[in-house]
């Protein structure tokens, strides 16, 4: 129909339609309805709608999340958990083993902490008795408070003996006295060299070492011989050894001995050189300290006549030569000096002051028996204790 106002469209474009005359009247004739938009222009412009809406929604959880920060909880959290700290972790590192402990909320809480926090760097390698569920800055101060390390920690001092040792880490650890001697009952399974013949006592090396929480008797053992034998390469001690005429399990026993004998470093090479000089000459070294490792006399440098009488091999009074092996554990310096003796001829030495280790070298026995002289009149003085 011609007046129904649908024209055919020419060149894309429709006509501009009539002008329709209205009347003022309820009778009037009605406008003709506008025609409808294609479907395809409505699509793109509800995707344009939508992608607006949508990346309004993006910005303002952006900008949400700047001014709220990273999950993180609040408080110093509940429960216990033990997190280890790797040496030369750094702070992603650090965050992520947090997070994955229970510890913190998420990772990025406390990374964000470490990275602008200077307290972060006084963080150090070990293990941590923490909480669960703690704020990023609640479980870095946790972290830095020396309190909440786990791990024993024991020093080893040079001379200690294997009883004495067994008690040290005991007293200062999680491992029971009873585990060490287990182990120690299983001297195969500690890695000691051949020469000692399954005995440990001189192998297991002075010094401090950690026991993180878990640590075996056997594994600490292991750990301290495996010391031992490193020191030994690095100081040559085979090599040096053949060159005194002298195994290395002889320079362990010789340095064990300087332990007991000598009071200051300079004396160590001193006493070190009358041993060789009196084994050179056939004659006992006569040691009390050799005397009382067999006595397990403590306290004083003294034996008793029952003491040196005692037939065992260790008893440097009644046989010659050094004792079978070490009588305590040689630290660095005197395994040095035993390998590097001073140079002199002297056969006999004496402590003639206690309480600062001045020590007399003689050559004779009658310069001997003077020095032991003024060590009697010292012990006339003494303060209590001191000379036994």
């Amino acid at each position: 129909m011609s007046d129904s106002g649908l024209e055919l469209m020419t060149g894309g474009h429709p006509e501009e339609p009539e002008p329709v005359e209205q009347s003022a009247g309820p009778g009037r004739r009605r406008a003709e309805t506008p025609p409808r938009k294609p479907w395809g222009r409505r699509l793109v412009a509800l995707v344009v709608v939508l992608a607006i809406v949508f990346g309004a929604w993006l910005g303002y959880q952006k900008v949400s999340d700047m001014m709220s920060g990273p999950e993180d909880y609040v408080g110093q959290g509940t429960g216990k958990v033990t997190v280890q700290i790797p040496s030369g972790a750094g702070g992603q590192q650090i965050a992520t083993i947090l997070k994955d402990a229970g510890v913190v909320k998420s990772a990025e809480a406390f990374y964000q902490l470490a990275i602008k926090d200077s307290r972060f760097q006084a963080v150090q390698a070990g293990y941590f008795s923490l909480h669960k569920k703690m704020s990023a800055e609640s479980a870095l101060v946790a972290l830095i408070d020396k309190g909440n390390r786990v791990e024993g920690k024991v020093t080893i001092p040079e001379g200690a003996r294997v009883g004495q040792i067994v008690k040290l880490i005991s007293q200062n650890s999680e491992i029971k006295e009873k585990d060490m001697l287990a182990a120690l009952d299983k001297p195969e399974t500690l890695g000691l060299p051949d020469v000692a013949n399954l005995n440990p006592e001189g192998y297991l090396f002075p010094a401090t070492y950690e026991i993180p929480p878990g640590t075996s008797a056997t594994d600490l053992l292991r750990q301290m011989v495996s010391k031992t034998l490193d020191v030994a390469k690095s100081l040559d001690i085979g090599t040096r050894a053949r060159a005194l005429g002298l195994t290395g399990e002889q320079v362990l026993t010789v340095a064990s001995i300087l332990e007991y004998e000598a009071n200051n470093d300079e004396d160590y090479a001193k006493v070190a050189r009358v041993l060789y000089n009196r084994i050179e000459q056939g004659m006992p070294l006569q040691l009390d300290s050799t005397v009382s490792y067999v006595s397990k006399r403590e306290g004083d440098v003294f034996t008793t006549p029952e003491e040196r009488a005692d037939p065992s091999k260790y008893n440097t009074y009644q046989n010659a030569g050094l004792p079978p092996g070490p009588i305590g554990s040689p630290g660095e310096k005197t395994i040095e000096a035993a390998l590097n003796p001073a140079e002199g001829s002297w056969l006999f030495f004496v402590a003639v002051n206690l309480e600062t280790g001045k020590t007399v070298f003689s050559d004779t026995l009658g310069e001997h028996n003077k020095a032991v002289a003024q060590l009697q009149e010292y012990c006339k003085t003494a303060p209590e204790g001191v000379c036994g």
